[in-house]
């Protein structure tokens, strides 16, 4: 009840709190992004240190790994989440396929067509604008259904790459989201910047993976900005708000696992 109590405030609150986010919080988004970035660069450089530690080291997170289970961690920093008006959120996810190749992550990334086919309900429609050789520009209609349902239009640029044979990787980067009304009936329409409700301004997606033990190491990053939530609230919807990107990035993790089981 206090969830649905404060999700009304939040709805409800000030218009000035909506639209789109200021200049400061982009900027600090993108500042943050690029250092996030140039670490996975760096990552990326040898296959020693293609994947992040949890799925390296130590020895008990590869067994629960092999074991099946998902590691997530919580990778916003402790300070400055709070983006002048927007909330960052950072998320890295875990997970081990086994028996499956890195040819067959990067074909399943790269056909984008089949994205409501392997990861609904949450993706509903998406397509290929263009597509040159590793990069390609695409658009998603995607759906998150919690104590309220949101669809939006998303549109991403997406690079690929690949250390060799074995270690790949992804980079795709949101230039443009926009919240849906009455989604599927003849009264759907975008809402305007003013109108959106910000529940989703910015996101960013990096997959990292490596083929060994027999199988498909996989890791996902996701850094999102969204609205902050307006004073006085923070005690009925912060840990709800603060859990749909992490439930988002799991459901990814394990669609994309399941997917390669087929």
């Amino acid at each position: 009840m206090s969830v649905i109590c404060g999700l009304l405030l939040f709805l409800n609150a000030p218009r000035l709190l909506m639209g789109e986010p200021t200049p400061a919080a982009v900027s600090a988004f993108t500042s943050y992004t690029r250092a996030v970035e140039s670490r996975l660069a760096l990552q990326h450089r040898s296959p020693n240190t293609f994947l992040a530690p949890a799925a390296a080291e130590p020895e008990s997170a590869v067994t629960r790994l092999r074991q099946g289970k998902l590691i997530i961690e919580r990778l916003t920093p402790s300070t400055g989440a709070n983006f002048s008006g927007a909330l960052l959120h950072h998320w890295r996810g875990t997970a081990f396929a086994p028996g499956a190749k890195a040819a067959d992550f990067e074909r399943l990334m790269r056909d984008f067509n089949s994205y409501p086919q392997h990861f609904s309900p949450q993706v509903l429609q998406a397509r290929v604008f263009t597509q040159r050789g590793d990069h390609m520009q695409a658009w998603m209609r995607v759906r998150q259904r919690h104590v309220i349902t949101v669809v939006m239009d998303t549109t991403y640029d997406i690079t690929f790459g690949r250390l060799d044979v074995q270690h790949g990787y992804s980079i795709s980067e949101s230039t443009r989201i926009g919240e849906i009304e009455a989604a599927g009936t003849s009264a759907e329409r975008m809402l305007s910047a003013r109108e959106d409700h910000g529940f989703l301004w910015r996101l960013n997606t990096y997959w990292t993976y490596a083929e060994r033990d027999d199988g498909l190491y996989l890791q996902i990053e996701a850094v999102s900005l969204t609205r902050s939530i307006p004073r006085g609230v923070g005690w009925a919807i912060q840990r709800y708000v603060e859990s749909i990107p992490r439930e988002s990035l799991e459901f990814t993790l394990r669609s994309a696992c399941n997917a390669l089981r087929k």
